[in-house]
């Protein structure tokens, strides 16, 4: 998550005034019932325990699309950053496995077009599916894992501590219960969906896929260890492939990458998935056709070792001057504002969408061709008996431990950040004196020593625990008005045969990701008796808890090592607490003879005494002699468009928080039909190329207006689609809802003139 402008926020939001309207804020119930879904309670089918590479499975997806408009998109922590629109809708993926023989032993790994994973969200999600009872009540805290792609492009405001509420200006019940339900949707789904079926794993390098934003940092990594790998990120793509035992269709594809969700810069304000979002949909649309393919395919592409990874893969340049910044401190004339790194499409101004769709492109394709290799080189997963999961919550507040690397003795912190945190990173650089590895001025400023104090002023004990971290914001030691940041993590591993799955609630360095798949591996031969395992990671997951590097890059104090919340121990405590509990992922029998696991401290929920400083929607208007839908302007309807060309059309519209539609859609492309003469929709808000945006015209009257663009795909956008544009009469659907002054909601909708296409 970087940091540009969060200084800002920061100051504003810990003031005294906000402090004082806490006793009015606090006594509103922000809590939401979660929804009930229908469920049919299938039979499920049963295998034979002869055959153990037989999994039950399955896969769901639902739309988590929130309030696009007037509410900051979740990444930047970007004050300025307001959403005002839609490119790309986005998602929950769940897959589930489960033994067929116990349909106890499973769990859900999830998969959202999300910054992250989230402690509010995971427990409104725990409390849904208990409110479902029967067959979901199999689902809970110990076998659910709730991951994002680390998108830095969906709206915000849903985060459980203050911290990062802060650049959203509090806490949106709408967004939060976006996600929500969506989520519980998604696994309602997979749960529907559940089927005999095969896993396959295979891996495929992407050389091209992402750069590292801290090579300063990663060279202070041991030069022995370093010059075990080729890359300083990790470049190698892991993919499972479900495959149904009826019929041998693929129905999903789950895969891990680490590439940072930034592809979108600062300036972006539409929702979008960023380049995941756009890799799962390129995956998903290819195969409409495709009979080796199950009907409603769904395609997941999990976060990985992304802490120091950027899809910037051109590198940092000085924008004033076009220089490589500075190596050490990412610097252009000893301040980081002007040091940003480039897409493949840099040059474009677009904030970023082509650059994004390129590292989408680039995953797809990688993840495309591994899918054929799978049928040949991939390698079966085996071991149906064998799925298990455990979850633990552990405060990391002075946990002492003997070191899983040479046995000494070892202490963790309680959460604080550096100065370099407040620098952000060379894929959204920070404000004022900030700069990565402590070289600026910031650290000798005393008006940020000022502000420190004025939140919370840390012990020497907590200095030193840190050290060499300076300490800016002593967040874990800050509960007024309510936490600020975990204090307690998630501690969470999966088993699936022989691989498994370590689920980090930080986002991990692509060296400590390393060191912690290699312990598992290691150790899974030696505890669980695995001949050969598999280990990848998914993160950040379940809580977000900023950052995780190794020892070496946390002295370092780059954004990375700053954001490194429980002190330079913390990959060590992870580490140890994973091998402590890993012999839970073992045999029934085995599992018996070991005591209870413990469920550890629970975290705070603060979804029902959160801040909100959100402005709800009051009404809309239309302008005198106009009505909602009405066409306000459009290209002109004479020209002949070609691929390649983009079309638009502006409506009198509302504010979509009015209905965020999900599982529908703000504006559709319809295509005349000529052999039918009917009107088919060809396009959606789902599709990349279909923009909707919204612009507030008059404040005091309500007016707004929405416009829908069209770019016609050509060759690059439509890659493998089956069905690419075809030439003929087009026109747009704009699909709304407006909220009159006593607060009722109408639907309406919006037809532009026809456009000719011609390919």
């Amino acid at each position: 998550m970087a940091r540009s402008g969060f200084m800002i926020g920061l100051l504003v939001s810990a003031s005294l005034g906000l402090l004082l309207l806490l006793q009015v804020i606090a006594s509103i119930d922000f809590g939401q019932s979660a929804p009930k879904f229908k469920t049919n309670n299938p039979i499920r089918p049963q295998a034979s325990r002869a055959d153990d590479s037989v999994f039950l499975l399955g896969a769901g997806k639902a739309d988590i699309t929130g309030p696009v408009v007037e509410v900051a998109l979740n990444g930047y922590a970007n004050l300025s950053q307001i959403g005002t629109g839609l490119r790309q809708r986005i998602y929950s993926k769940a897959f589930i496995i489960a033994d067929p023989d116990d349909t106890n032993n499973t769990f859900i790994y999830l998969v959202l077009d999300a910054q992250s994973g989230d402690t509010a969200v995971r427990h409104g999600v725990i409390q849904g599916l208990a409110n479902l009872g029967g067959e979901y009540a199999r689902y809970g805290e110990h076998n659910i894992a709730l991951t994002g792609t680390h998108a830095h492009s969906g709206p915000g405001a849903w985060m459980n501590y203050l911290l990062p509420q802060i650049p959203s200006l509090g806490f949106d019940p709408q967004s939060y219960q976006a996600l929500v339900d969506g989520v519980l949707l998604s696994i309602q789904r997979a749960h529907e969906s559940l089927r005999l079926g095969k896993l396959s794993h295979g891996t495929i390098d992407i050389p091209d896929g992402n750069t590292n934003r801290s090579p300063y940092a990663y060279l202070a990594n041991p030069a022995d260890e370093r010059a075990q790998y080729e890359y300083d990120t990790d470049k190698t793509m892991t993919m499972l492939r479900f495959d149904r035992t009826s019929d041998s269709k693929t129905f999903a594809v789950l895969t891990f990458f680490s590439v940072h969700g930034t592809s979108l810069y600062e300036n972006n304000t539409l929702t979008a998935g960023d380049n995941k979002g756009v890799a799962a949909y390129l995956f998903e649309r290819s195969v409409a056709n495709d009979t080796r393919f199950a009907d409603g395919f769904i395609a997941g592409f999990s976060q990985s070792s992304v802490g120091d990874t950027s899809p910037n893969v051109l590198g940092a340049y000085c924008e004033d001057t076009g220089l490589p910044c500075r190596f050490e401190d990412s610097t252009c004339n000893g301040q980081t504002e002007l040091c940003r790194g480039r897409g493949p499409y840099f040059l474009e101004n677009d904030a970023g969408s082509k650059s994004c769709f390129e590292i989408g492109r680039r995953q797809y394709t990688a993840a495309k061709e591994l899918y054929e290799q799978l049928d040949t080189n991939g390698t079966q997963i085996v071991g149906s008996s064998s799925v298990s999961s455990f979850h633990v919550y552990h405060n990391f507040t002075g946990y002492e431990f003997p070191s899983p690397f040479n046995g000494s003795t070892l202490t963790t912190c309680y959460a604080a950040l550096g100065f370099s945190f407040a620098a952000g990173t060379t894929d959204g650089p920070g404000d004022f004196d900030f700069t990565q590895n402590g070289t600026g001025p910031a650290e000798s400023n005393p008006v940020w020593y000022v502000a420190r104090a004025f939140i919370h002023q840390p012990s020497a004990e907590q200095q030193a625990c840190q050290a060499p971290k300076e300490i800016l914001l002593d967040a874990g030691a800050v509960d007024l008005p309510y936490a600020w940041a975990p204090n307690i993590v998630d501690i969470q591993l999966l088993r699936i045969g022989q691989l498994i799955i370590i689920v980090s609630p930080s986002e991990v360095t692509t060296m400590s990701g390393r060191r912690w798949k290699n312990a598992i591996l290691n150790a899974s031969s030696e505890v669980l008796g695995i001949t050969d395992p598999l280990v990848v990671l998914g993160s950040p997951a379940n809580t977000y808890a900023h950052y995780l590097t190794t020892e070496e890059e946390y002295g370092v104090q780059r954004y990375e090592g700053a954001s490194t919340l429980y002190g330079p121990n913390e990959l060590a405590g992870y580490i140890n607490l994973t091998l402590t509990y890993l012999p839970y992922l073992g045999s029934e029998s085995a599992v018996a003879q070991l005591p209870p696991i413990p469920a550890g401290p629970n975290p705070p929920i603060n979804t029902n005494n959160s801040l909100d400083f959100i402005t709800g929607v009051v009404y809309d208007g239309a302008p005198i002699g106009q009505s909602f839908g009405q066409v306000t302007a459009s290209s002109p309807n004479t020209t002949t468009y070609g691929l390649g060309d983009t079309i638009n059309a502006t409506f009198v519209g509302a504010n979509p928080r009015n209905n965020l539609r999900q599982e529908g859609t703000f504006g559709a492309v319809e295509f005349l039909n000529p052999s039918t003469n009917t009107w088919e929709t060809v396009r959606t808000d789902a599709d990349w190329n279909l923009i909707y945006q919204w612009e507030r015209t008059n404040t005091v009257l309500g007016y707004s207006s929405v416009t829908l663009s069209w770019q016609i795909e050509d060759s690059y956008y439509a890659i493998d689609d089956p069905n690419p544009v075809q030439s003929g009469s087009y026109r747009f659907h704009y699909y709304g809802d407006s909220k009159s002054v006593l607060g009722t909601i109408s639907a309406f909708e919006g037809v532009s003139g026809a456009f000719t296409v011609k390919v």
